[in-house]
């Protein structure tokens, strides 16, 4: 990183507040959010809705200008990847994973990232979300293992894996730890291998 980089950031920044979407599918967003995210709308209608699952007054927007047209090639095009959602604990994260599975709404990408797990979902407009976990459980320790790891640089985007035999390995008795480490050592990999982490097309 160039020395004269950090010289130039705030001394105090900003936290990341909230993202913003334009959708033509309020209703079906606003819904689908709530379901896998626990986001209820302060405020709700056809124009626009302000969600939050927390203090904030939002933490999602969804605006619907006159005039909006679907994209024309979403997952390949530049812009946002996805919007990341974290849980505090192993358990709580795959719980979530077996309640939206239960739903019928199963992930698209299923990634072991060292300093996350992560499994990543599609909304009803092909927006990216991913729902992940610390990896190390505390983001002092993530922080310092992403700046130094070997093992980061040389593969930042992580391992497959197939959350059934993650399921399957806390119902084994595996500790989070020991689930984490063998993720990694790809002991859970799916059977078939993603070619790419593009956002898949739903246009």
């Amino acid at each position: 990183m160039p020395e004269n980089m950090a010289k130039n950031w705030p001394a105090n920044p900003p936290k990341l507040h909230h993202t913003t979407f334009t959708t033509l599918r309020m209703s079906d967003m606003v819904s689908w959010y709530g379901l896998v995210c626990g986001l209820r709308p302060v405020f709700q209608s056809n124009e626009a809705s302000w969600l939050t699952n927390d203090e904030a007054n939002h933490r999602i927007a969804l605006l619907s200008p006159p005039g909006l047209k679907h994209p024309t090639d979403k997952g390949h095009e530049t812009g946002i990847h996805h919007t990341a959602f974290e849980f505090g604990t192993f358990d709580m994260w795959l719980n979530n994973y077996i309640r939206l599975r239960d739903h019928g709404i199963l992930p698209f990408l299923m990634l072991d990232h060292g300093i996350t797990m992560s499994v990543y979902y599609q909304d009803p407009d092909g927006n990216g979300v991913e729902i992940q976990v610390d990896g190390f459980g505390d983001w002092a320790d993530s922080s310092e293992w992403i700046a130094n790891a070997k093992e980061f640089a040389e593969n930042p985007i992580g391992t497959f894996f197939d959350p059934e035999k993650i399921v399957a390995a806390r119902e084994a008795g595996l500790s989070f730890k020991e689930i984490h480490e063998r993720t990694r050592a790809g002991e859970y990999l799916p059977a078939v291998i993603p070619e790419d982490i593009f956002l898949p097309e739903v246009w």
